[in-house]
């Protein structure tokens, strides 16, 4: 995705001043070092190896399970051995084409980790009851020094750094004051505590185990199949037109491809050299250019039906359908981009930027002739509604996908090449196993960070249970409750967002979850919705100063400064920051209760939105709101947002006073 889609102009040639290679630019924004391209044999034992991998997992999930802990220790370590082979150990210098001899032996104990567990798994579950031996204790301490250098490589510093600063704690923990005390623990007892099956090999990494890596391979069969050019195409009919209408795609393009990958980077690299472009050619300053971008792409890891990979680890936590997850994302992420659309609508407002002109657009025949290219998407909105499996749901996916290939694939060859119809099959299942080929090894080369970060990311969980650490943080936040629930609701919103800041979305959530859900279920939040108001501050910490990833990869990708870029991408996902604290008052923002209700909350919040973004950009219809008037109408939204009653009524009326002005005051529109 990262070339114009088919039937465009709109990206052809870059702008002046935009970067030659923007791929190349922000991959080090997501992983912490260089990637190798492995050339020859390697190369090609590296894709079959990682092709291996991700048909591995598809065939113990759909057809022949396995014992849970053997296929943890598999994903993690198999996939640790594929990561050490594609990573560098530095960020900076060459990476070279060949994996070096030190990768090579770091790969042994990636193997003899797992094969412990397949050769003695009933010995190990047996003396689960009487204690470990030696083999278990080395084990478990050679992996976890291989999870900490496997994420280091994949996710940065800062995420194996919380890791040792947690593995730490558990020692020095009778020298610490007040809340952070504990008695301490023994080598032995944490070592199984934290690479077991309540740390490395618990639950955060069976779900990267299962539900994360089918979908993630699902989103790369997408991405083969030219699905996601389908969906640049789509967006750019349908609003390419509109006043400012390269940022509105670029809001629409985040929904339809946004909703198919799990990364907020990803997501910038993979659309942005398309969309950034497209903005500044027709007026766009390369911070808000940037910034659109940025925040639409981290809206994607909210926006169902498939959500960012956090949410499938909520689901595992909370013993919920992933289904009903998806759900109670709907309204907020609806929310999300109706603000972002607002916001760019009346960027273009106040700027004068009109949109594209019809013959850089593609056709709506041509759009309508390639509707097939979305059923795969469809097929698994219909699958996961009628109540079925998500991993059933993904399967089917996945296999529309492929027959989608194989259609375009013999399509092609006979209406352009003009061969008959056996040589077009025969050549279009060679490219299509091909492309098979390529997504199997694209997805596991995509998944490797998230298994890392999830198996940090247990480290960590497993301390907070060997030490009670959690329980400690529960009792702190019912004290500060006791002052005020609001102040509690806000300290674990700043605690949410600080640890994302550097760090994977999908680790900050599940340390964050696992450090601050219990004490907000303890003074009686919702489980569902301590989780969800857990989840999307991790999620905004990608757009949120003073280390925000997608802000920084966007701006990097437009030439634009990283912190104007980012204090703008804070301003177009303004409402997503209160949003939060809407469904905290009321859950009915999560699809929860009455169907009246929900309606009724969502109408008044969208209103809400609205004045809420006339009152960040100083601009409602017309003209420019004075700053009296901007205060009015952020006050308006604020109470429209809030789902009570009276406030609704006073929101109104006073949006509606607001919207009177301006109609006076600004009468003559301009020409979209």
């Amino acid at each position: 995705m990262t070339n114009a889609p088919n039937g465009t102009g709109a990206a052809s040639g870059t702008p002046a001043g935009a970067l030659p290679d923007p791929v190349a630019q922000v991959d080090d924004m997501e992983f912490a070092s260089a990637r190798r391209d492995l050339a020859g044999w390697q190369g090609t034992a590296w894709r079959a190896a990682a092709a291996a991998f991700v048909l591995w997992h598809m065939w113990i999930l759909l057809v022949a399970p396995v014992d849970p802990t053997v296929s943890r220790a598999v994903h993690v370590f198999l996939g640790a051995a594929l990561g050490f082979a594609l990573f560098a150990p530095r960020a900076s210098g060459d990476p070279g084409r060949r994996v070096p001899w030190h990768d090579w032996a770091l790969m042994i104990p990636c193997l003899l980790v797992p094969a412990h567990y397949i050769l003695d798994a009933d010995g190990i579950e047996m003396r689960s009851f009487m204690g470990p031996n030696w083999q278990d204790l080395a084990a478990g301490t050679v992996g976890i020094l291989l999870v900490l250098e496997f994420a280091r490589r994949t996710a940065g510093l800062v995420m194996p750094l919380i890791a040792v600063v947690f593995i730490a704690y558990c020692f020095v923990g009778p020298w610490m004051p007040g809340i952070l005390f504990h008695r301490g623990v023994e080598w032995d007892a944490a070592v199984v505590e934290l690479f077991g099956n309540n740390g490395v090999l618990g639950t955060i990494v069976q779900v990267s185990a299962t539900f994360i890596i089918l979908f993630v391979t699902f989103a790369a069969f997408l991405q083969a199949s030219k699905a996601g050019d389908y969906f640049n195409d789509f967006a750019l009919a349908l609003v390419g037109r509109a006043r400012g209408g390269p940022a509105k795609v670029t809001v629409v393009s985040g929904i339809l491809f946004g909703t198919i990958s799990g990364s907020a980077v990803a997501n910038v690299v993979a659309s942005g050299a398309f969309t950034i472009p497209m903005m500044r050619r027709v007026g766009y300053d390369r911070e808000t250019a940037a910034a659109v971008e940025a925040t639409s792409s981290t809206g994607g890891q909210i926006t169902p039906p498939v959500m960012g990979a956090g949410a499938f680890i909520m689901a595992e936590v909370l013993g919920r359908p992933y289904t009903e997850i998806a759900l109670a994302g709907l309204i907020p992420a609806l929310l999300f981009y109706l603000a972002n659309y607002i916001h760019c609508d009346l960027n273009a407002r106040k700027a004068g930027i009109r949109g594209l002109r019809r013959d850089e657009l593609p056709r709506w025949a041509d759009i309508a002739r390639r509707a097939y290219m979305a059923a795969p998407l469809v097929l698994l909105i219909g699958i996961l509604l009628m109540g079925y499996s998500p991993f059933r749901a993904a399967a089917i996916g996945i296999a529309a996908t492929i027959a989608i290939m194989v259609l375009t694939a013999l399509a092609h060859r006979m209406a352009v090449r003009g061969q008959s119809l056996p040589a077009a099959l025969g050549g279009a299942a060679m490219e299509t196993l091909r492309a098979i080929e390529a997504a199997l090894s694209g997805s596991a080369k995509e998944v490797m960070q998230l298994i890392a970060v999830c198996a940090a990311a247990g480290i960590v969980a497993g301390v907070i249970g060997l030490t009670g650490i959690g329980g400690r943080f529960a009792t702190m936040l019912l004290d500060i409750a006791g002052t005020s629930t609001f102040l509690a609701m806000v300290f674990t919103m700043v605690v949410a967002i600080i640890l994302g800041m550097g760090v994977p979305t999908t680790a900050a959530y599940a340390i964050a979850a696992a450090v601050v859900a219990p004490g907000l279920i303890r003074i009686g939040v919702d489980p569902l919705v301590a989780h969800m108001f857990i989840f999307y501050f991790a999620i905004l910490s990608a757009i949120t100063p003073p280390v925000a990833l997608a802000s920084f990869a966007a701006a990097s990708m437009a030439g634009a400064d990283m912190w104007r870029t980012s204090v703008i991408a804070v301003k177009l996902g303004l409402a997503t920051f209160i949003v939060p604290f809407m469904f905290w008052l009321s859950p009915a923002l999560l699809a929860q209760g009455d169907l009246a209700l929900v309606l009724q909350v969502f109408v008044t919040a969208s209103l809400g939105v609205w004045l809420l973004a006339c009152s960040t950009e100083g601009w409602m219809l017309n003209g420019p709101l004075p700053l009296p008037l901007r205060l009015a109408a952020g006050a308006a939204g604020l109470m429209l947002m809030i789902p009570e009653g009276w406030t609704d009524l006073a929101g109104l009326s006073l949006g509606l006073l607001l919207l009177l002005r301006q109609r006076r005051a600004h009468p003559a529109e301009r020409p979209a």
